[in-house]
């Protein structure tokens, strides 16, 4: 006891200059975990930099001497942590004792080995780095000679020699809370103890100054030595090049380091959560990085068990700790989200993506043929990291929208649809137990996430050089979807990633309401490096949200794709989708501006269906399932004509950008897409029937015998061209469903003829002039309107056969 009222004594009596440390947060952690060791280490992006061997070695003998300077500050703290220790043990055998042997014991367990480990690691680090630091005084005469000094430097085998004993901060992190709440304990009960506690001195004798700590503090300082360690073994890695004898055993210290700060984060989270309501612990749930709308701005999103912590990158100034700081949190006790897909970029967004993607093209094909010099090829790679990063931030066109009860929103924007359902249905299952939240420490929350991040290692982007992802076009024809629980208007979305993550993306057009749907649409993308595609099929509803019914991911590699079409099914949840493969491989070409698609209007069918690869043209696929969608029910649907100005601009979309006119579509009143589809048709340089068929089409309505009448309409149809034959019909049986709701549209099959027949059927022009103007009308009003009553119509086929090269395989995900 008397030694326990003497080391009290001495720290009233000291007069010593003081740095002061900030008040304790809430758990005993102080909110100034990182030392000058961690300055400029945290890098964001998490990409190596490409320097030259000299650079490389100079970095590397700059952090090595850091690393000596910090270890002597951490065995400085741990002394002083076991200062009192002695004196405790002695006063444990008396009548009064503070701490029982015990509480001694648990209050330091392992710190006196932990302090042996980096006494040793120290002394040895010490003696072989400053050597090389005092190389510096060489003169300049030699210095050319010299600039290599770093090279013979081997500092790895003290390295590894610290990981395999890094078991002894396992014992230390396990014991960590039962040591605090001793220390908090005895703190309440004893006033000498409490004055120790709360003012322990450290001597720095460099500065011939101390630094006053708190015991908790002092605890704390081993956890926070264990996420360090992780940070410098990856900076060392980095600064060390690779033909260094050092490199390999670095690597692997960083390997052992790594996998236990992921045991630790684990296995420790526990012990730094917060319980909640239903005896619930908040625990980390899921993280990763996405866009805030409003900013436009990079952010790390942290799901927990009861609420939304959304943190951004601090970069400090020079000799300042770069750091993550809060930006926001929203509880998840009634939390609304609601996505959508559909969002267009502008057009300066688009041509911002543009120049970038063409720079980021130049870059790496400039890094991979390893034509520049060292310090050019490093000065690419970072403008490549660079403009990947604007990629990353630029692409996201997926809007995920947050609504808490308490009237605040946030919106995210994501690349992948993929990985914002991940998102929803991450949360959903969380709100479904209505955890209440409980305020949160957000600055203690906020600066794990540098430890958080460390141990997880989340992907931002990818800067790899001649990867073995796959590069050339890949084609994918959707066919047709089964398993629908109940009839409903699907779309499938299919995805493909490159250098690290999803900007590539395409979806076909909605189908009709059915339990079966038939897309027959091919999707084209252009891969560089892909080594993945992902598929959603997605129920839509007009003026609801969107549902995903199921996802699945294929690996791309030479047993999923191959040069001739190839057909598979996979099972998306309950749902199986059909689809054929096609992979050419080749040298990309450098990108350009979007691309433009064939227009579609004023051409003739024949090169239409040829540039789609399909028999009927997705303008008129697309209009038809739009209407059959939400027009049926539409009184006058192809009789009251829409907006001139809405369907021109329509028009124009399909003309330029199929998926512009999807979006398009589905915002417009449907008349106007009515008003589309019959325009199509008028605009057509040849009518759809062909004219040579007209006259023989009149004589065949006029036979007496229905049997010889149906023989001969059918035989002219089947004489017509493939694609004209089949997007008449298939037009047909369309304009058959709407006449079975004539009581409803009042649209009868003599209506619909009317309306359509002098688009479809014309006359051949003869000498100049038309047949008389009055019978060629009654005719083509006649011709359709009999075609509309036959009950025996062939089905149509919507495009062209694909040959196989094995036969269909299914996949199940």
């Amino acid at each position: 006891m008397d030694n326990l009222q003497e080391s009290a004594g001495d720290l009233e009596a000291q007069q010593a200059s003081v740095m002061e440390q900030p008040d304790v947060l809430p758990g005993g952690v102080q909110p100034e975990p990182v030392s000058p060791l961690l300055t400029d280490l945290l890098s964001f992006p998490d990409t190596p930099t490409l320097c030259t061997t000299e650079e490389m070695l100079e970095k590397r003998l700059l952090l090595l001497k850091g690393i000596v300077k910090s270890e002597e500050v951490y065995l400085r703290e741990l002394e002083t942590l076991l200062m009192p220790m002695k004196a405790l043990r002695a006063a444990a055998g008396t009548s009064k004792p503070v701490l029982s042997s015990h509480q001694v014991q648990t209050v330091f367990y392992q710190v006196p080995e932990l302090r042996e480990i980096h006494q040793s690691f120290y002394t040895e680090l010490k003696a072989r780095v400053i050597p090389h630091c005092h190389a510096e005084e060489i003169p300049a005469q030699t210095a050319k000679r010299t600039r290599h000094r770093g090279f013979d430097l081997t500092v790895g085998d003290l390295f590894q020699k610290v990981m395999k004993q890094i078991g002894v901060y396992g014992g230390f992190i396990a014991n960590y809370k039962k040591a605090v709440d001793v220390v908090r304990k005895c703190m309440q009960s004893d006033p000498l103890f409490r004055t120790l506690a709360e003012s322990m001195m450290s001597t720095n004798s460099s500065e011939k100054s101390q630094t006053k700590y708190t015991f908790e503090a002092l605890l704390y300082k081993p956890l926070d030595r264990v996420t360090k360690t992780t940070l410098v073994l990856r900076e060392l890695v980095q600064t060390t090049p690779p033909e260094h004898s050092d490199y390999q055993i670095c690597q692997e210290a960083l390997r052992l380091s790594r996998s236990f700060l992921v045991g630790v984060n684990e296995s420790s989270q526990c012990k730094r959560e917060v319980m909640l309501t239903h005896d619930m612990r908040r625990k980390l749930v899921r993280d990763g990085f996405v866009v805030d709308a409003t900013e436009a701005e990079l952010r790390h999103l942290f799901l927990y068990t009861d609420l939304l912590l959304c943190t951004k990158y601090k970069a400090a100034a020079k000799g300042k700790q770069d750091q993550y700081r809060f930006s926001w949190y929203l509880p998840l006790a009634g939390l609304k989200l609601r996505w959508d897909s559909n969002q267009q970029q502008s057009h300066d967004v688009v041509m911002r993506l543009d120049s970038v993607r063409s720079k980021t093209f130049l870059l790496r094909q400039q890094l991979q043929q390893q034509t520049a010099s060292k310090c050019v090829a490093a000065r690419n790679r970072k403008k490549l990291e660079q403009l990947e990063l604007m990629m990353f931030i630029l692409s996201p066109v997926h809007r995920l929208e947050l609504h808490s009860p308490s009237g605040k929103s946030r919106t995210l924007l994501l690349s992948s649809l993929t990985e914002l359902e991940e998102w929803r249905e991450s949360i959903r299952k969380l709100t479904k137990d209505v955890v209440e939240t409980l305020p949160p420490d957000l600055l203690t929350m906020t600066s794990a996430c540098v430890k958080l991040r460390m141990a997880q290692q989340p992907p931002l982007v990818c800067t790899r050089v001649g990867t073995t992802g796959m590069c050339g076009t890949l084609s994918v024809m959707i066919h047709f979807a089964s398993g629908l629980q109940e009839a409903a208007s699907v779309y499938l979305f299919v995805e493909v990633d490159g250098y690290g993550f999803y900007d590539q993306h395409a979806k076909t057009h909605s189908s009709a309401r059915s339990l079966s749907p038939h897309w027959e649409q091919e999707l084209s993308f252009q891969m560089d490096e892909a080594q993945n595609l992902q598929l959603l099929c997605v129920s839509h509803c007009h003026g609801c949200e969107d549902t995903i019914l199921g996802r699945a991911t294929l690996k791309l590699n030479s047993s999923a794709v191959s040069p001739r079409w190839r057909r598979q099914t996979l099972t998306l949840n309950k749902v199986d989708v059909t689809f054929s493969l096609k992979y050419t491989p080749h040298q990309l070409d450098p990108p350009g501006t979007s691309t433009q698609q064939h227009p579609v209007f004023c051409f003739p069918l024949e090169i239409v269906t040829q540039h789609e690869g399909v028999l009927v043209p997705h303008v008129v696929r697309c209009c038809v399932e739009e209407v059959e969608r939400r027009g049926l029910d539409e009184e006058g649907i192809y009789r009251i004509s829409g907006n001139a100005s809405e369907i021109n601009s329509l028009r124009g979309f399909f003309n330029t950008n199929l998926r512009d006119a999807l979006t398009r579509m589905k915002s417009v009143e449907i008349n106007v897409v009515s008003g589309t589809l019959k325009l199509y048709f008028r605009e057509l340089p040849e009518p759809l029937v062909p004219p040579e068929l007209f006259h023989s089409l009149s004589q065949a309505l006029e036979e007496k015998e229905s049997h010889s009448r149906l023989d001969a309409m059918l035989s002219l149809l089947q004489s017509c061209p493939e694609p004209n034959r089949h997007t008449f019909l298939f037009l047909l049986h369309h304009l058959q469903r709407v006449s079975e709701r004539q009581e409803v549209n009042k649209m009868s099959a003599l209506n619909l003829a009317t309306v359509f027949g002098p688009s479809l059927l014309r006359p051949m022009v003869v000498g100049g002039e038309h047949d008389d103007i009055s019978q060629a009308v009654a005719a083509q009003v006649q011709v359709i309107y009999y075609y509309l009553q036959c009950d025996c119509l062939p089905e149509a086929q919507i495009s062209v056969l694909h040959d196989t090269d094995v036969e269909d395989e299914t996949t199940q995900m």
